[in-house]
């Protein structure tokens, strides 16, 4: 019984054409090699020819292309009709197609995401209340990363739909923050101040200039708006710096920042009421009633 297993087990092996499924091997590891060398020397060409974006972009498709190419060899090689291969992918992408008809809508988002190029990777976007660094562009989706350090991934049929802002699209940024002051302040010279105040930040640029406008009447306070343009990447900083400086100079020129205050009066019973305070007794006789006894 062993001996026929042994004999069958060894009619099979050697049944085997052990020379195609090595070069089929081979083939397939000879592409993935050879990829992998095309999409580096890709990124190498283009990093300072192109975009980030399209670079990537552009890499994966020639790492994709070439190991096609070696898999399709590799299936010859192991003998099988290139005719048969390409009829069975062909309904395997039928059925693909009719399954994931999301997947489907998200592959041609990112074609017009590819083509109308509204961020590229490392820009600082905002979707649906979400803003975070673009750290990939995919197929399917485009990958962030948020300042809190949280990996957010986003379908390409979202972004195409809903409104994106690129917070970093351009080099500059202008910065607005309400100021407000007592109605009894000198408006012109509270301006003198911020307009010093921009010309002495360091992250303040000197052109375009900064402003400021009187935006309303408050119920305590004269609101101005103060702007002013910093650098994309000093936005954080830029607002930081001037409000504690803004902060600092009213204070040391005595420029009041009024707050609102609240009274809550209800009729003759929230009168307030009044407190009177009376001054104890000194006693003059320092022995007490007792002592006068006892004298």
């Amino acid at each position: 019984m062993i001996e026929q297993f042994e004999s069958s087990l060894m009619q099979f092996f050697g049944a085997i054409a052990w020379g195609k499924w090595i070069s089929t091997l081979f083939l397939i590891i000879l592409g993935i090699v050879l990829a992998s060398f095309a999409a580096r020397g890709v990124t190498r060409f283009m990093q300072d020819r192109a975009s980030r974006h399209h670079t990537v972009m552009l890499r994966r498709l020639i790492f994709y292309i070439v190991l096609a190419i070696f898999f399709v060899a590799a299936l010859r090689e192991a003998g099988f009709s290139l005719d048969v291969v390409l009829g069975a992918a062909g309904i395997l992408t039928v059925a693909i197609g009719f399954a994931s008809q999301t997947s489907a809508s998200n592959m041609i988002s990112g074609l017009f995401l590819l083509v109308e190029k509204p961020f590229e990777i490392g820009n600082f976007i905002e979707v649906e209340n979400t803003i975070g660094e673009v750290v990939s562009i995919d197929m399917l989706s485009v990958k962030l990363r948020t300042p809190d350090n949280l990996y957010v991934r986003i379908p390409n049929e979202t972004l195409i739909k809903t409104r994106v802002v690129n917070r970093s699209r351009f080099p500059i940024r202008r910065m607005d923050l309400t100021v407000g002051i007592a109605y009894a302040e000198d408006v012109e010279r509270v301006e003198k101040l911020l307009l010093e105040l921009a010309r002495q930040n360091s992250a303040s640029l000197e052109e375009p200039k900064a402003f400021v406008l009187v935006t309303g009447f408050g119920p305590s306070s004269v609101d101005l708006q103060f702007s002013f343009w910093v650098p994309s990447n000093k936005v954080l900083e830029g607002r930081s710096q001037m409000m504690v400086a803004i902060k600092k100079t009213l204070d040391e020129e005595g420029v009041e920042i009024p707050f609102p205050h609240t009274s809550i009066y209800a009729g003759s019973h929230s009168e307030p009421f009044r407190v009177e305070l009376l001054r104890p007794e000194t006693t003059t006789n320092q022995g007490g009633p007792d002592a006068d006894q006892n004298g």
